[in-house]
């Protein structure tokens, strides 16, 4: 178990993009002491890219069809309409905050592992990334990704380091119900737990909305 204590938001709303990001960096902004975990889904067709990511490479990979959005974690560019996603609040206090990158990655990666294969998914982590240099997050498995017996990848995640902790958004290949109880995988006691800051996350979309936003040159 990585955690002692977990909240646990099994966000049932379909939201936009922007709306998705703003709830997220929400959480991370007011997580406390307590980590949460957040499992959503989209309203509509929607690719997110990664802070550091080339929306001209976004472009070329998927066209006009889905709409876009910027993520505030690092990572690739994600198809979201045959996906599951979640996203980690970890608190800067808890032990796994203080660990490396490649640390925290792996630790929630074996845990997302365990889930699958409690719901017959079998799936491994890889050690090494990949010699493909796509854009495409899922084309491109990097260390501690998982990967199914098939070997094509099927998790992936984008972490950001703050003030208040770690903010660790993943996407998940695998059928819808399968992360449900990842909870009891990531901590010994579970809470559910549903915000309804609703007004906060609001205001904070508009940011993640924006041409600006989406266009940012790193």
């Amino acid at each position: 178990m990585l955690f002692q204590d977990l909240h646990v938001w099994l966000d049932e709303t379909p939201r936009s993009g922007a709306e998705n990001m703003a709830v997220d960096e929400w959480l991370m902004q007011s997580v406390g002491e307590v980590p949460f975990l957040r499992i959503y889904s989209w309203d509509g067709d929607w690719v997110s890219l990664g802070y550091f990511q080339s929306l001209v490479d976004a472009k070329e990979l998927f066209g006009k069809v889905p709409q876009l959005v910027r993520r505030w974690t690092g990572g690739g560019i994600v198809d979201h309409r045959e996906d599951l996603t979640y996203t980690l609040a970890i608190p800067r206090s808890e032990e796994l905050a203080s660990r490396r990158g490649n640390e925290s990655y792996g630790a929630i990666h074996r845990e997302i592992s365990r889930c699958l294969g409690e719901g017959g998914i079998g799936c491994q982590l890889t050690q090494e990334d990949s010699q493909n240099d796509s854009a495409a997050c899922f084309e491109r498995p990097v260390a501690w990704d998982l990967l199914g017996d098939d070997g094509t990848k099927l998790a992936g995640a984008g972490q950001r380091r703050t003030r208040w902790g770690i903010l660790h958004q993943g996407s998940v290949v695998a059928t819808e119900g399968a992360l449900d109880g990842l909870g009891s995988f990531l901590s010994e006691t579970c809470e559910s737990h549903e915000p309804n800051e609703t007004m906060i996350w609001t205001q904070m979309a508009v940011k993640y909305a924006s041409k600006g936003w989406l266009a940012r040159v790193p």
